[in-house]
């Protein structure tokens, strides 16, 4: 009689189904070499999406304060203050974002703001504690919140909280001095400069341009009066105090070039290889280490003839 199939089957060794310890080593290795491989062109699409985006923010605040422009007469001022008999500011202190908060689809925010008072006002402390998308650069690491701010002891620790502040990364460009009153850029205290005083060309200055949290402080609020600005924890900077404007504006005069900040006062920024500007004219660009200081502190000033080849 034939042996059933069964009976022919039988006594056979049937191989499990499955991987064996070496192929299951063989494959994560596999699977650890991808992902190995993947990850830095992950981590660089991110970080060429991040300045996109922040690049995208600066022309958007370039576009803005061009019709401010348009509708004024001038730029708003880099910050508004009265001034006390001994030259100090006095408040309200709003700066040159506030004014031009519709043109960045931000209206119901300026309804909230009466600029005639200060912002430390109580008054103030919804407007003031306000983020803004726009004014945010995606790759930085900054507050999530308002951040306080007021006078600072020799250590830069706070002495007094005046109030709380929504952190921001863009700054306005005073120019080459120490930003406060009479700048030579387009932003100092009650400015309102107009276009035909921008002598040196609008594609040729700086309009707007970064702030990193990593190296200070900035907010698109404005000027509190008595608050002083330091480094932040872990700064590249040297510490030393700089005045309230320090937290709208910024300067060029201390910088060996655009990557080269040396005080907490100075453009900086959370991308590699580079500064993202609005220019006066409206265009976006990157200035790099390839930028020397020559050119940098040109490209700050508005009306002092320096030559420059090409703007970037």
């Amino acid at each position: 009689m034939r042996p059933s199939r069964h009976t022919r089957s039988h006594g056979r060794r049937v191989r499990a189904s499955g991987f064996t310890l070496v192929e299951l080593l063989v494959v994560i290795a596999i699977i650890a070499t991808l992902v190995g491989l993947l990850l830095p062109a992950v981590q660089m699409m991110r970080a060429a999406a991040a300045r996109s985006s922040c690049l995208n923010n600066l022309r958007q605040v370039g576009l803005g304060l061009q019709t401010f422009h348009d509708g004024n007469g001038s730029l708003p001022s880099g910050y508004v203050s009265n001034v006390a008999a001994g030259g100090d500011d006095s408040g309200p202190g709003w700066g040159w974002a506030a004014f031009i908060l519709p043109q960045l689809e931000e209206a119901a925010l300026q309804a909230t703001i009466d600029f005639k008072k200060a912002i430390e006002d109580p008054a103030s402390v919804q407007a003031r504690a306000t983020l803004v998308p726009g004014l945010l650069c995606a790759a930085d690491v900054r507050p999530s919140a308002a951040f306080p701010v007021g006078s600072r002891d020799s250590s830069g620790q706070l002495a007094t909280t005046t109030c709380a502040v929504a952190p921001a990364n863009y700054v306005g460009n005073f120019g080459i001095g120490e930003p406060g009153v009479d700048g030579d850029g387009l932003f100092f205290r009650g400015s309102a400069v107009r276009w035909r005083e921008v002598t040196d060309g609008l594609a040729k200055t700086l309009m707007v341009g970064e702030r990193s949290f990593r190296d200070a402080e900035s907010t698109w609020v404005g000027a509190v009066t008595g608050a002083t600005q330091p480094p932040t924890a872990g700064s590249r900077m040297p510490f030393k105090k700089e005045h309230a404007s320090n937290f709208v504006l910024a300067h060029s005069g201390e910088c060996r070039g655009p990557l080269a900040p040396s005080e907490t006062n100075n453009f900086t920024s959370p991308h590699e290889g580079g500064i993202n500007f609005a220019y006066a004219d409206g265009h976006v660009s990157v200035l790099g280490a390839d930028v020397d200081q020559a050119t940098f502190r040109a490209l700050s000033t508005r009306a002092k003839g320096e030559t420059i080849s090409g703007a970037p």
